[in-house]
């Protein structure tokens, strides 16, 4: 059985869903046009999420989160009936609600103190949207020493859901009865049955009949009253008790098919509801004690109420016609271990493999194809346990939608928050360590990317900026774009920055693409005075840092006046990628497949030299620099001529293609990460290392430092130039 603690952790993992959710319907009613109605499914959606949550708190006793969740869906449910409309102000308030639920979702995780004059500041802000004025408490009346009429304990009483009682619809055989017996601890933690009952409603029509207690003691532990509902619906029976969640051992729920419920047997039939020794033989649970067409059990107030298990979820059926998948919950610990052994899985086959090759000979090459059997396999459990650890992108997003507003509240400006491809996953170490660096980049696209809104007017454009974030698969990687339609670059402001700072000289004749990554020089900035959100030369040098060192690569895009693109290209993952294993100057290296475009072995006449050193190959009319890999590594080796080399023609994010020259390749296989900068440390021009078959350590290089140094012959010849005649 889990542990309180255990519980309490499940708890929180589930807040996480639960405000995906409310952030995933804000986004929703926000892009509403005017006049436009909200999905009521939206509604209730953003409404279950908010109770759910505070249900959840109230059982832990968390009483910030359930103050203010109580508050929250408050208004969600004044929203969902109509009492009042989306608008923009009340769409903001929200999102500052959703923003400041999370907050207290953290405090209550980590056990920090929340402010009680901030809890109620933003419990006040909420509430001021609200179209009933909060009422000041009921007096507490006198307490009646009267006898009660013990005639008739309970009285029924027709309530106006669907149908009433006395209106009630005949049952058909699909309908739900549902029997729902609160105990005072479910008052006590903060739930309310009608709003459990509008739930209910929101899955067809429901007929609710209350039987209560002429006798009601609210300090009893035992039930005071019950309600008796006929519910038809389209929906799952699981879809009814997600309903329930959070009411589970705080009352007794009866969930049952009409077709499904006995026909009534006497007082003293096996019923989950005691009839009280008083009654008659038909006043079980098929026959109402009063004259209406509506089931209503009766029921003796006590210990000795059995609880009716709830059936298990069907984990593919679904609610409100939403898909869900089953998931399991696992200590990531323990995923970390299982890929560094399926990693030292993929070093020992390449292992066997080395050795069956070395060996030779007719038993040999019968043993290497049956490997090839082995090393699929070995593929297809690495390909499984990667898929464990990769998660969409969607909550990194949603936690970026919060930057934005709030880093748009300090800068002053309108702007409109769109994303793109959330559901591209990646691995979870790449997304938790893609915070800073998105927050740096979207912070300098709101504070320098967008012009003020006057300013933008004036430029025909529209004066609420557009900030775009999105990601895709591209050619076995993952690429993240932040764009813009603000201004563009100033290179003429950024190059006389860097001039006066010094970190060029005033003689430098910049290339466009040049001057662009000038941006990620350390303490560089072209602030003119030190703000809250720029001015201290930090910002876009830390992103660089950061992206390569988990193997990526960033590039900017940008064009005056309307606006930049900074795209961060990324590995799937960190563990394994496939790889090319070549020489170069005696020397073996890994050059990642997923950059080549194809090899080339160039004809003498294909090679043009420009200068001393820059040399460009001919490639389809285009003219290609080429860069020396054993140039670049500082090898004395003597080398080979250039008609004696392989080309590797490989490709950035901008689309340049560079040319990279080695003696040979050896092979093409999986291969597995290892760290450098853990445990050695940084290497200019060296991404990471691996293990090869024989034992041997390759380095793997880092094309995104090695193909920068092509930029000067880049830009002394364009690859779109026409070979020469």
């Amino acid at each position: 059985m889990a542990s309180l603690s255990e519980l309490r952790q499940v708890f929180f993992q589930e807040c996480e869903d639960q405000l995906e959710e409310l952030t995933d319907g804000l986004a929703e009613i926000e892009d509403l046009g005017p006049g436009d109605a909200p999905d009521p499914e939206t509604i209730n959606r953003m409404f279950r999420a908010v109770h759910s949550i505070k249900g959840g708190a109230a059982s832990f006793s968390l009483e910030a989160i359930t103050r203010y969740a109580h508050a929250f869906e408050t208004v969600l449910d004044e929203l969902r009936g109509g009492q009042i409309a989306v608008t923009r102000d009340l769409v903001t308030v929200f999102y500052r609600a959703a923003d400041f639920l999370a907050d207290l979702v953290a405090s209550g995780a980590d056990d920090s103190p929340v402010s009680t004059a901030d809890l109620q500041t933003h419990i006040d802000e909420v509430m001021a949207l609200s179209a009933t004025p909060i009422a000041a408490e009921a007096p507490v009346p006198e307490e009646d020493v009267s006898e009660p009429d013990c005639s008739a304990e309970f009285v029924p009483i027709a309530l106006d859901f669907g149908v009433g009682a006395d209106g009630a619809p005949d049952m058909a055989p699909d309908d739900y009865v549902i029997t729902f017996v609160p105990e005072a601890g479910l008052y006590s933690n903060g739930h309310e049955p009608v709003q459990l009952f509008h739930e209910l409603e929101t899955l067809g029509t429901l007929s609710v009949t209350a039987t209560l207690d002429d006798d009601i003691a609210w300090d009893d532990a035992g039930p005071a009253n019950m309600w008796q509902m006929t519910l038809r619906t389209d929906q799952s029976e699981t879809a009814i008790h997600e309903i329930f969640e959070f009411a589970k051992g705080f009352a007794r729920i009866d969930i049952q098919r009409v077709d499904a419920v006995p026909p009534p047997t006497g007082p003293g039939a096996d019923s989950d509801v005691e009839v009280p020794e008083t009654g008659s033989s038909d006043e079980g649970r098929g026959a109402p004690p009063s004259a209406t067409d509506t089931t209503s059990v009766t029921e003796t107030p006590g210990p000795e109420v059995s609880t009716k298990e709830v059936a298990p979820v069907d984990p593919q059926k679904t609610r409100a016609q939403k898909v869900s998948k089953a998931t399991v919950r696992v200590d990531l610990e323990v995923v970390d271990e299982l890929i560094n052994m399926v990693g030292e899985l993929v070093i020992t086959q390449s292992v066997m493999t080395q050795s069956l090759t070395d060996a030779g000979g007719a038993e040999g090459r019968e043993m290497a194809a049956t490997l090839e059997d082995f090393k699929t396999l070995t593929r297809k459990i690495q390909e499984g346990i990667m898929a464990i650890r990769a998660q969409s992108v969607k909550p990194l997003f949603q936690r970026m939608g919060r930057i934005v507003r709030e880093t748009a509240q300090i800068a002053e400006k309108d702007v409109r928050f769109v994303v793109e491809g959330e559901e591209t996953e990646v691995d979870r170490t790449v997304i938790e360590r893609l915070v800073d660096p998105l927050t740096h980049i979207l912070r300098n696209s709101i504070d320098h990317g967008l012009e003020p809104g006057a300013a933008r007017r004036d430029a025909g454009k529209d004066p609420t900026g557009t900030v775009t974030l999105s990601a895709a698969h591209r050619s076995g990687r993952v690429v993240i774009e932040v764009r813009d339609d603000g201004g563009g670059v100033d290179r003429e402001k950024v190059l006389s920055s860097a001039i006066r700072k010094g970190l060029v000289p005033d003689t430098a004749n910049l290339t466009d693409a040049e001057i662009d990554r000038l941006l990620f020089t350390p303490g560089f900035s072209t602030a003119s005075a030190v703000t809250n959100l720029s001015g201290r030369g930090v910002g876009m040098d830390v992103v660089n840092s950061e992206i390569r060192r988990l193997g990526g690569r960033v590039s900017i895009l940008s064009t005056k006046g309307r606006g930049t693109t900074i795209s961060i290209s990324l590995p799937l993952t960190l563990a394994v990628l496939d790889g090319m294993v070549v020489d170069v100057a005696g020397e073996t290296m890994v050059v990642p497949i997923s950059a080549i475009v194809e090899t080339i072995r160039p004809r003498p006449e294909q090679i043009h030299s420009i200068g001393p050193r820059t040399r460009m190959v001919a490639v389809r009319e285009s003219m290609v620099p080429v860069i020396d890999i054993a140039d670049i590594f500082g090898f004395t080796s003597q080398r080979p001529a250039a008609r004696d080399c392989v080309l590797l023609l490989v490709e950035d994010d901008r689309g340049d293609q560079y040319a990279l020259t080695v003696d040979r390749i050896r092979d093409q296989r999986q291969l597995v990460i290892k760290s450098l900068e853990a445990n050695y440390g940084t290497i200019p021009f060296v991404a990471a290392a691996t293990i090869l078959g024989d034992g041997q350590i390759a380095l793997i290089v880092d094309l995104d430092e090695i193909t920068h140094q092509g930029a000067a012959a880049r830009s002394a010849t364009p690859s779109t130039a026409r070979v020469p005649a």
